[in-house]
């Protein structure tokens, strides 16, 4: 894969001596940024930048583009190269400035059985042929976790070393490709994923690269990432693709968005409040949170900012009240794992809070913590890699960082067994 023109290159940050903490694990250097061109055996209607996502317990969405015209068909069945099953969607485009995009096809198939291959078509086209599993229906589930993953060849190492583990759902808590204005990169970074998004569904959420909005010449934000990466809105009753919710496996999966409204009188504050009421815990004994700003972060970059500061004093109570069990975050290039917390302090029938936001992204590693770390900081560390988090069972669940020590292995630099808040009659509401 050639590297990006150098014209759009931003030269990552020089790491300096290692911060005050948990290990004396020496910091990878950068590496280069990518970019993925359209492959030349493709023809212009051939179906490309393939992914899934979840729709409701027994649906899925897929999502591909042409560039030239094409059917928004997708065909599938549980035999490969045995159609039987065939469901048109719709197409749509959206222009940015100069760039027009392809054709994007987003087509929902189902219902589907649980934790079953599938083989699969688009557009009709007999050359290209693709396989996605489906989530179990009831636990144990798998999911893997990455923040800001960008397009680098760190990115690269990240996603082989997902691909080598056995996962059911991707979550992404926000900066995707790190386009930046330059949509370009967004059909780059379709291509860069496809491999693995083409199997497993991907649950994204936005952050600060995705609002690409440019006063008087593109001044609605979010364009590329709404008119792409199209997600269940709608089946939680959110009147926006920037926040949402789904169940899965005995697990509430809430995503929200630190760059829209947040406060106290804003629609998506008003549909958290009224999303959280609706949860079973008897049925979907696990909460989990993803948004891209940290409301807990003990790295110096990305301090004072509102959409931590602001967002954390707005819906902090709405979660701690709920009994959420764990909170995902990006934006930080580093990785930190806090206790329990609440307004500051430890509170065992609070969320974990994980910064998670180490995928691959071309601005580099966030190397410098806050010296004395606080006590409510477990383990804090720079360096590229990516989580996983298994729901054993009602009651438990193994969190495990993964680190990209080199191109061929990744090494668990923290693991952490959390026990299920609904499951501790401490903690009962």
């Amino acid at each position: 894969m050639p590297s990006f023109p150098a014209a759009f290159t931003i030269a990552v940050a020089a790491f300096a001596s290692l911060f005050s903490a948990v290990s004396a694990y020496q910091r990878p250097p950068p590496r280069r940024n990518l970019f993925v061109p359209r492959r030349q055996d493709l023809d212009y209607d051939s179906p490309e930048q393939v992914h899934i996502s979840l729709v409701g317990v027994d649906k899925m969405r897929i999502t591909w583009i042409t560039e030239d015209s094409a059917p928004s068909v997708v065909e599938y069945s549980t035999s490969p190269g045995v159609y039987t099953n065939v469901v048109t969607g719709i197409t749509s485009s959206y222009k940015y400035a100069l760039y027009e995009s392809g054709n994007i096809h987003d087509v929902t198939i189902g219902p589907l059985n649980p934790d079953t291959t599938y083989y699969y078509r688009c557009s009709s086209n007999s050359a290209r042929n693709f396989t996605l599993k489906t989530p179990p229906a009831q636990l144990p589930i798998k999911f893997v976790v990455i923040g800001d993953l960008g397009q680098t060849e760190w990115t690269k190492t990240t996603l082989k070393n997902v691909a080598k583990s056995d996962y059911d759902v991707l979550l992404l808590p926000g900066d995707l490709s790190y386009a930046d204005f330059v949509q370009s990169l967004w059909d780059s970074f379709g291509r860069l994923v496809e491999p693995l998004a083409s199997q497993r569904p991907w649950m994204v959420t936005q952050g600060n690269h995705e609002v690409e909005r440019i006063p008087v010449i593109h001044s609605n934000p979010f364009t590329a990432y709404n008119a792409r990466w199209h997600m269940p809105f709608e089946q939680s009753s959110s009147n926006s693709n920037l926040y949402y919710s789904f169940d899965t496996a005995g697990v509430h999966a809430i995503m929200l968005g630190s760059y829209i409204d947040f406060d106290t009188s804003s629609a998506q504050y008003e549909w958290l409040v009224a999303d959280l009421k609706k949860i079973n815990r008897s049925t979907t004994p696990w909460i989990v949170v993803l948004l891209h700003a940290p409301w807990y972060n003990s790295n110096t970059a990305h301090q004072g900012e509102k959409e931590s500061v602001d967002m954390k004093a707005a819906m902090e109570d709405l979660l701690y009240q709920a009994r959420v069990d764990v909170v995902f975050a990006g934006h930080v290039h580093a990785y930190e794992r806090f206790t329990r917390v609440y307004n500051g302090e430890a509170n065992n029938c609070a969320p974990i809070y994980i910064t998670i936001g180490d995928g691959g992204n071309r601005e580099g590693l966030a190397s410098k913590y806050i010296d004395p770390k606080p006590t409510i900081s477990l383990f804090r560390q720079a360096s590229f890699g990516h989580g996983r988090f298994e729901v054993v069972n009602t009651t438990h669940a193994l969190w495990t960082w993964h680190r990209n020590d080199d191109d061929d292995v990744a090494v668990i630099g923290d693991s952490f067994w959390f026990t299920s808040l609904s499951s501790d009659p401490a903690c009962r509401i």
